[in-house]
């Protein structure tokens, strides 16, 4: 075939059967460049997950914390108003410095958001963890890189290892750690050069967390015939993965546009930037009162109520509310938007999960299967990361159904359109021709 050059020349060549081994020593220096500050943010990781889980245990057994949600914002507001300094610009800036070096990535910015998403979920801000871990994940490799004089040339990867390894450690995902630090820099392109860095720095991350104890939740999506190795695509089932993957990416699109939109109404309306989560914590304990539930608040994991609405309970059938994925979505978009700090991902995985919860009561197919799948697409779609999507799907759910999990993932990636909630990410490869 034309412009296709045959491979028989390549073993024609008088080659040293041991030329690849001088890769080695590039690959012995870098492991030795990101195993330091993997293991830094592994152990980071570690420390923001336990307090985590105490401060969301003391707003649970304290109910009154969530009426100072508004003196926390202006809390917060001040602190980065004082020291933040281009830290508030958080995954973006991290994002910036991979484009283009300039001013490097503070190392300030991880006891910041350290700091900053504590107080934001004790006091009841809906609000997620990935974005705390790829800060200090990235703001602590910056450091290092700083401390023990890194080339410039190299501080990229440096960045993208501290992005694997706090996102591999956070939700316990190694190999989609290292992934999605590849894949999310630019939509529709992967950065394979940092492919072995990247790896490494994530199951290091991810085993230094672990050996600190602390243990991820497990969600299971059941296998229903073990001999196909996943469900049978009936017409009934892959219609509906059709139209929940295409659902999946226009309500993470919703939610990205929302969430931006809102920082800008904040930031026009409030020029004095501590105010904004002050009134963004008022709405959010006024909206509790308008819904009559706090199901919606912190990082919905899991509730303290038995019939709460939560990540956990939308795998397993009973009434989460068809309109739980909205509420979620509201209270995430205007805690983030007035400037708490937090992540984007797990309320995703929260709005992804009670969606596709509902979705599968509409289409008669598995609760538990729309809950991970769900969980998985909103997510892609927003953060423009459905190969990393649909492997976290191997990792947390099993293989069983990973070729749904794909065809979901890729469709909310196809249609989010490139509204995504990193801002700082370049378009390589348009989704749609034409753009």
């Amino acid at each position: 075939m034309a412009g296709i050059k045959p491979l028989t020349p390549i073993f024609d060549r008088q080659l040293n059967p041991f030329t690849s081994l001088r890769n080695v020593p590039q690959l012995a220096r870098w492991s030795l460049l990101v195993i330091p500050p993997a293991i830094i943010a592994g152990s980071a990781s570690a420390l923001f997950l336990w307090g985590l889980d105490g401060v969301t245990r003391t707003r649970w057994a304290h109910p009154w914390l969530l009426y100072f949600l508004p003196l926390a914002g202006i809390a917060v507001g001040w602190l980065y108003h004082l020291f933040g300094r281009g830290a508030e610009r958080g995954n973006n800036l991290i994002l910036e410095e991979i484009h283009e070096p300039g001013g490097g990535v503070p190392t300030r910015m991880a006891p910041l958001i350290l700091i900053g998403t504590w107080v934001t979920h004790l006091f009841g801000g809906s609000a997620g963890r990935e974005g705390t871990a790829l800060q200090m994940g990235g703001s602590l490799a910056a450091g290092y890189g700083r401390l023990f004089g890194v080339k410039p040339e190299n501080r990229r990867v440096l960045l993208l290892a501290g992005l694997a390894a706090g996102f591999g450690s956070v939700f316990g995902t190694p190999l989609t750690g290292a992934i999605f630090a590849m894949e999310v820099v630019i939509v529709g392109q992967v950065q394979y050069d940092a492919l072995i860095p990247v790896l490494i720095a994530s199951v290091v991350g991810d085993a230094t967390c672990s050996a600190w104890g602390i243990h991820h939740q497990i969600y299971h999506v059941a296998v229903t015939d073990l001999t196909a190795g996943f469900a049978p695509p009936t017409l009934r089932l892959v219609g509906a993965t059709v139209v929940a993957g295409m659902l999946f990416g226009l309500v993470s699109r919703f939610f990205s546009e929302l969430t931006h939109a809102l920082q800008q109404l904040f930031g026009r309306w409030i020029p004095f930037a501590p105010l904004r989560p002050a009134v963004g914590g008022a709405i959010v304990v006024l909206l509790v009162w308008l819904v009559g539930t706090r199901d919606y608040l912190g990082i919905g994991v899991i509730s303290p109520e038995p019939t709460g609405v939560s990540i956990l309970a939308a795998f397993a059938p009973g009434n989460v509310g068809w309109f739980s994925w909205g509420w979620k979505l509201i209270f995430t978009a205007v805690t983030l938007g007035a400037g708490f700090k937090g992540g984007e991902v797990t309320p995703l995985f929260f709005i992804g999960a009670t969606l596709g919860h509902t979705l599968a009561g509409l289409f008669g197919v598995p609760v538990d299967l729309f809950a991970g799948m769900g969980f998985l697409a909103v997510f892609a779609g927003a953060s423009n990361t459905p190969l990393a999507c649909t492997v976290m799907g191997a990792e947390l759910f099993g293989a069983a159904y990973l070729p749904y999990f794909a065809a979901a993932c890729f469709l909310a990636y196809y249609f989010s359109g490139h509204a995504g909630i990193y801002r700082s990410q370049k378009i390589g490869v348009a989704k749609h021709s034409g753009e």
